[in-house]
């Protein structure tokens, strides 16, 4: 048995970009620790939801240990920083934010995490975050930076693979299923996910989209039944989550590895 440790910034990330490893792991035998950044205070939520007196961060914390159950980690655990809001926004300068946190300091307080579970593999963000949110950016620089102080040998940058996602939206224009004018533009300097050149490991999650799905459905305050994650019909959930994407320093290049914790 090894332990995959999977940091993330907000509740709700976990199950959307590494739900499928993880499940994956668990199964396996394998232990699996959850670590995410901030509680997500800023997230929005449907007037009437939560509890008189209740606020949206105790809510997403039950919502956090929910999905962790359902995605087999057996600890959960918050690093004690607040949620950024996107970039641009007035909050990314708020003391006590993520954005805002001293990257050593943080570091340390995962990288005792790490020690204190003798993490085999850790997953983290690439270095734009996926999409460039801040506290994504800065759980890259985090977690690398944690794995280098507690010398875990495996870090895999979680993205998405924006070729694939290219090809796909085009196919999606040429059968139909969505107006050429509503396209992303490709060139416009805009970047989410890496080229299917620099990714290193393509990880089939096919087996445990149930789970994966059942893990977003435990962030009702985040992901309604009507949202684009639940309303999509299987077939196309499982195209779009069916693979989770990473990058491992020293692989590649090219795709090398189909499954994050071989040999362990």
């Amino acid at each position: 048995m090894a332990t995959l440790v999977s940091f993330h910034a907000h509740p709700d990330d976990e199950c959307i970009v590494a739900g499928g490893v993880m499940r994956k792991a668990f199964e396996e035998g394998h232990r699996v620790v959850l670590v995410v950044a901030t509680r997500g205070e800023v997230g929005e939520v449907p007037d009437g939801f939560l509890d008189d007196g209740e606020e949206l961060w105790q809510r997403r914390v039950q919502e956090t240990h929910a999905s962790a159950e359902v995605l087999g980690a057996k600890r959960v655990e918050f690093l004690g920083y607040t949620d950024s809001g996107m970039m641009g926004e007035p909050r990314n300068d708020v003391p006590g934010t993520f954005w805002q946190a001293d990257v050593e300091e943080a570091a340390q307080r995962l990288a005792a995490i790490l020690r204190e579970e003798q993490a085999d593999v850790l997953t983290v963000y690439d270095d734009n975050g996926g999409y460039g949110h801040p506290d994504h950016i800065q759980v890259h620089r985090v977690g690398m930076r944690a794995a280098e102080l507690a010398g875990t040998p495996r870090v895999y940058e979680a993205t998405s693979n924006s070729d694939e996602m290219r090809r796909g939206m085009e196919e999606a224009v040429r059968t139909g299923q969505m107006k050429a004018e509503d396209l992303p533009d490709f060139e416009d300097g805009s970047e989410f996910g890496k080229p299917e050149a620099i990714l290193t490991a393509r990880v089939d999650v096919t087996a445990y989209l149930p789970y994966k799905r059942a893990a977003m459905r435990a962030h009702a305050s985040q992901i309604s039944e009507d949202s684009f994650f639940l309303a999509m019909p299987d077939e196309a959930f499982a195209q779009a989550f069916g693979v989770e994407w990473f990058i491992r320093a020293g692989q590649g290049p090219g795709i090398t590895e189909t499954d994050i914790m071989a040999g362990l």
